[in-house]
């Protein structure tokens, strides 16, 4: 039976997102990822890891260079620190985890051997492979919901560049799936806090840089998918989500809010892939407390520090169109 998860009897319930791990065969760099998970677990003490995307690189490597020969395998591998502490995990896929040797089922059935791992594959009919729902019960009475979404690798459409993008059958599921799970005021109740993850930004992260005060760094652009196909929207009129989580762009980890809801990226987990001078890896801390429909949110860093105030970036002005 998958395991229930709950508020502390403090009242609180604590999320390590880990992402980008990029894990491909134990070798060096691999074994500094492993090492910063095993510190942040220690540290954080958390109720549920989420990896959102790029658990494993399984793409092209540059010539000379060997690449990922045991897709199977390294998945294994990169989530053995947080199985072995014994804290449940999710997760959601990114782009690179099956580029080469492997399908997101394989992957999918591998994730479900493991006995922490609370992630299910979704409903069949969906784009996607990981496209679930998570309860975390309340003391005595409702809790909170987190959604995930698969937001696939690259575009299939020929006219379409770079990456994909969340589809119409997966929104409809999620408002659905809102609507059941989470009907708020039309039984009396307030609606419970719900926090969603997925891997790639939407182009809602590079509008809140924009137009918003936000917080933390933003050091590549925001390669969210060419087409906006309105998950932002659907968020918003759900009425239920505070937040959401991903990861992707390696060197971005700003965080701020736009229309009421707070978007933020991860920190990168990873060694085995591109990075910035003086950029430490590290992880995102999510606190949530019962009955607020907000949280907290920190960055945890690869020297065991602890970063809970980042840069402010107010909004960049816009040019005056020109009548």
């Amino acid at each position: 039976m998958k395991r229930k998860l709950s508020f502390r009897q403090d009242g609180t319930f604590t999320i390590v997102q880990f992402t980008d791990l990029h894990w491909m065969d134990g070798r060096a760099e691999d074994q500094r990822t492993r090492e910063l998970m095993e510190r942040v677990l220690k540290a954080e003490q958390p109720d549920l890891v989420v990896f959102t995307g790029d658990l494993i690189y399984t793409g092209p490597v540059s010539e000379g260079e060997t690449p990922c020969t045991d897709p199977r395998q390294a998945f294994r591998d990169a989530v053995a620190a947080v199985e072995k502490s014994g804290v449940p995990w999710a997760f959601v896929f990114g782009n690179h985890d099956t580029e080469n040797g492997v399908t997101y089922n394989e992957l999918m059935e591998i994730a479900l051997e493991h006995p922490h791992c609370i992630a299910e594959a979704g409903p069949a009919e969906l784009a996607g492979s990981s496209n679930y729902v998570l309860e975390i019960e309340g003391n005595d009475h409702a809790g909170a919901i987190l959604y995930m979404l698969d937001t696939g690798a690259y575009s299939g459409l020929k006219q379409i560049p770079g990456y994909n993008w969340v589809r119409q059958n997966q929104i409809r599921w999620l408002t659905e799936q809102s609507a059941r799970l989470n009907p708020g005021e039309v039984k009396g109740q307030p609606k419970r806090p719900a926090l969603a993850f997925f891997h790639i930004p939407l182009p809602e992260y590079a509008e809140m840089w924009a137009t918003q005060v936000c917080y933390g760094h933003k050091y590549e652009q925001v390669c969210a998918p060419v087409l906006n196909s309105g998950l932002f929207t659907a968020l918003v009129e759900m009425g239920d989500v505070a937040g959401t989580f991903c990861g992707h762009d390696h060197i971005n980890d700003f965080t701020g809010t736009l229309h009421g809801i707070r978007l933020s990226y991860g920190r990168a987990t990873g060694y085995n892939t591109y990075g910035r001078e003086g950029f430490m890896r590290g992880a995102r801390v999510i606190r949530l407390e019962q009955d607020n429909p907000s949280f907290d949110t920190w960055l945890r860093l690869e020297d065991g520090s602890l970063l809970s105030e980042q840069p402010v970036h107010p909004p960049t002005p816009a040019a005056d169109p020109q009548h």
